[in-house]
């Protein structure tokens, strides 16, 4: 037998407001038409002033269990995927196991920008299989919107603020691909590419946050090729190719990166995952809030094979193979 991290339930939060394109038109010499031709995204959430990254976090977590049928107790591991934190240190993930009411157990944060979620769900499969937690918290989470140049049109229109949540568990499988959960990943990153996505600040730095810059269209150009590889590379491991994917699940950056990949995937877009329009770019939460809102939808179904694949800042980017 093989031991598996299986997905046993998902869950997700977004902050009350609501934010259209139209709000930016105030402000910037931008409009509706023009961010949804060059991003696909209509809207996207920003949390109030009084919520933390650890908050949304929480949240969804407790969306997460609920849809497992499980309480904070059964939980060994909380990780969290985030490049916003509350503060410098303790991690967020300290902070929801204090939220959650968890006594036992350990939790850390990941940070790989919006690839975070990748490296938080491999890292927590490999805790898994090496036998040291039975269940683990995967969480990821953000609050871009404190990260934005107000006055950069070409940014602050999309990035917005969430999270999602897995309850991955121990399970025995066969050990091959009909198996339910995490069947491979592949990581990678590239410092070379770092200037394409940073952020202008830090404790070492400036002293400061700083704010998020970015070179759109060099971005752009890598983004296809590294996520259809890095996809490719997860299904080769397991002798699997496009053909058995029922489900692409992006990272929801902006539409045409999504529509490149799936195209040179061979993967119709009825399956593929889309929420971009809905929440923006969430960073390292697009992912599991993707995956949640799937799973509402009804699209998402028991024993669909998902290939989940995303980049970020450093540059980071991978993908991860699995069952539901």
């Amino acid at each position: 037998m093989t031991t598996r991290a299986v997905v046993m339930g998902v869950g997700h939060y977004l902050p009350e407001r609501v934010v259209p394109n139209a709000e930016f038109e105030k402000s910037l010499d931008t409009s509706d038409e023009w961010i949804r031709s060059r991003s696909g995204i209509e809207r996207r959430h920003f949390a109030a002033e009084n919520e933390t990254t650890s908050d949304l976090a929480t949240f969804a977590a407790r969306a997460a269990l609920d849809n497992a049928g499980l309480s904070v107790d059964d939980i060994d591991a909380v990780v969290v995927a985030t490049s916003t934190p509350d503060l410098t240190f303790p991690s967020v993930a300290t902070m929801v196991q204090d939220k959650l009411g968890m006594t036992r157990g350990f939790g850390f944060d990941v940070q790989a920008v919006c690839a975070g979620f990748i490296f938080a769900l491999t890292n927590a499969n490999a805790l898994i299989v090496s036998g040291q937690a039975r269940r683990v918290l995967v969480i990821g989470a953000e609050t871009f919107s404190r990260i934005m140049d107000w006055t950069d049109r070409s940014t602050c229109v999309l990035f917005g603020d969430g999270a999602g949540a897995l309850v991955l568990e121990a399970c025995d499988g066969a050990g091959d691909v009909t198996d339910r959960g995490v069947l491979s990943s592949d990581l990678n990153s590239d410092g070379r590419y770092r200037d394409m996505l940073y952020v202008d600040g830090g404790v070492s730095t400036t002293g400061d946050s700083g704010k998020l810059r970015m070179q759109g269209n060099a971005l752009f150009r890598q983004a296809v090729e590294k996520l259809t590889s890095t996809a490719h590379a997860a299904l080769s491991k397991i002798g699997l190719d496009d053909n058995a994917v029922d489900w692409i699940v992006p990272h929801q950056a902006n539409i045409r990166i999504i529509q490149g990949t799936a195209r040179k995937m061979g993967v119709p877009m009825e399956r593929v995952i889309v929420t971009v329009q809905d929440h923006g770019n969430t960073s390292a939460a697009s992912i599991p809030l993707a995956m949640s809102v799937g799973v509402t939808r009804g699209q998402i179904k028991r024993g669909d094979l998902l290939v989940a694949e995303a980049i970020g800042g450093g540059l980071a980017w991978g993908a991860v193979v699995l069952r539901w």
